[in-house]
């Protein structure tokens, strides 16, 4: 037997340990035994594999550090400088004071949920926002689910389990974390019929694949993927106009939706809903989370009659929104129809900042860094699955260092010790350089960023 087992403590052993008494202090017995006995289980696992036996020491400090962690929740606020304004890891958009201010009031106690307040008796959570959503679309109803997917997949599932749903071949694709569209298609009893090739497709590729198996027929954003060249699509008014003529519905996911016009900002045109309902969409599905500025949230509005079917539906149940995200959603929905989403709403404030007011925050940010660091031209992107390939002007703090040459070392150096800040901030490197970009920071940020910058000028110098 390996001599190094008879030098692992017991459980009691490790218990007894006076800082582990002290940890009982504040948390409970069996919390701290359950703790040590997995502990001690990794390292019998560890000295089977040959490994030494770690110290009665190393073994308490692991201890500690794992309650640590536990009480202290790895789920926390960032400063997003990439330059990405929707970024998925990083939480997608950040949301507007009133968002926040309604989301936290409905969280401190009991509200109406599902409780008509004229009646007295049981409502539905959708007649907080049908008809804003209805007023802003032009829709005759709409529904809300937790995310865009499970709009997706609840629609297919209430509209065409068991039967065929046709779809241009270039359209089903694969976003972010492998996430494949067909696979939600699929997961919904309904079977895909693509059309087309993968750069061509025209109305003809449509009316062939109708049959009476064929429940509808569907448009999917390309996400983050775009076809160039030599290439043609069916419009989606014609898409409209072979449904209507076959008496088939027409299912738009536009994946991050949109209610404003992109082209005035200068970026590349994103189908807007209120375009999907106009041209005789039968659904229309998008994301909360994305461009329209809001918690994460799965928005279908459309016919009633089909937004009836879906409503009634078990599986609208199981995705359905909760009371917070739908309180958030509802007052990002507002600044909307009080024409104010460009001055409340952060992403749309990031989206219309001039370059001029990042040129001037960029220049205070490097005024930070002591000469640390220079301002250069760049490019944000929007994110968040919208928009391929689709950039705005910026300006970029680009740090490499005082005296140092470049090297991928100093960049994820400088990079590594701005992510351990409080609160973290997060840039980008390219070409052995850190990045950093105001597009993407909200200008009541800047003092926690240049405090952070002030922070990485000092341990930066220390280091010379």
């Amino acid at each position: 037997m390996n001599s190094q087992f008879r030098h692992l403590p017991s459980v009691d052993r490790v218990l007894s340990d006076e800082r582990i008494k002290q940890l009982e202090e504040t948390y409970p017995h069996i919390l701290l035994v359950n703790l040590v006995r997995q502990r001690l289980e990794h390292d019998r696992l560890s000295i089977a594999s040959g490994n030494p036996c770690p110290s009665i020491d190393e073994i308490v400090e692991s201890i500690s550090a794992q309650v640590y962690t536990l009480e202290n929740p790895s789920l926390r606020l960032v400063i997003n400088a990439t330059g990405v304004l929707l970024h998925t890891n990083l939480g997608r958009a950040p949301l507007s004071k009133e968002a926040t201010a309604a989301m936290d009031t409905v969280a401190n106690g009991y509200c109406n949920l599902e409780y008509n307040l004229d009646s007295g008796v049981r409502g539905s959570r959708y007649t907080h926002i049908e008809q804003i959503l209805c007023q802003l679309t032009g829709s005759e109803a709409a529904l809300v689910v937790n995310n865009n997917a499970s709009a997706v997949l609840l629609g297919l599932t209430a509209l065409a389990k068991k039967k065929e749903v046709v779809v241009c071949r270039s359209q089903a694709v694969e976003i972010g974390g492998g996430f494949r569209i067909p696979d939600v298609m699929r997961q919904s009893g309904a079977k895909l019929i693509e059309v087309g090739t993968t750069n061509c497709t025209y109305a003809a590729d449509y009316e062939q694949a109708i049959n009476p198996q064929t429940a509808a027929l569907m448009r999917i954003h390309s996400s983050n993927f775009r076809l160039m060249g030599f290439t043609h699509e069916v419009t989606f008014e014609e898409l409209a106009t072979i449904g209507r003529r076959n008496n088939l519905p027409v299912l738009d996911d536009l994946g991050s939706g949109c209610f404003l016009d992109t082209t005035a900002f200068g970026l590349d045109p994103e189908p807007m809903v209120q375009q999907s309902v106009a041209a005789g969409a039968g659904l229309t599905f998008f994301s909360g989370d994305k461009l329209v500025g809001s918690p994460q949230a799965g928005i279908i509005v459309g016919r009633k009659q089909l937004i009836d079917k879906l409503k009634k539906h078990p599986l609208a149940r199981a995705v359905r929104i909760d009371k917070i995200r739908l309180a958030g959603l509802v007052a990002t929905l507002i600044h909307y129809l009080k024409d104010e989403a460009v001055t409340k709403i952060p992403v749309w404030r990031m989206i219309s900042a001039t370059l001029e007011e990042i040129d001037q925050r960029a220049r205070l940010w490097a005024k930070a860094l002591n000469g640390l660091a220079q301002v250069v031209e760049g490019e944000s992107m929007v994110g968040g699955g919208s928009l391929p390939g689709g950039t705005l002007p910026t300006r970029l703090v680009a740090i490499s260092g005082k005296g140092k040459r470049k090297s991928q070392s100093m960049a994820q150096t400088l990079a590594r010790r701005l992510r351990n800040g409080e609160p973290p901030v997060i840039g980008r490197i390219s070409d052995n350089v850190l990045l950093l970009d105001p597009r993407s920071v909200l200008p009541e940020e800047d003092e926690v960023i240049l405090q952070a910058l002030r922070d990485l000028a000092a341990s930066s110098e220390q280091t010379q």
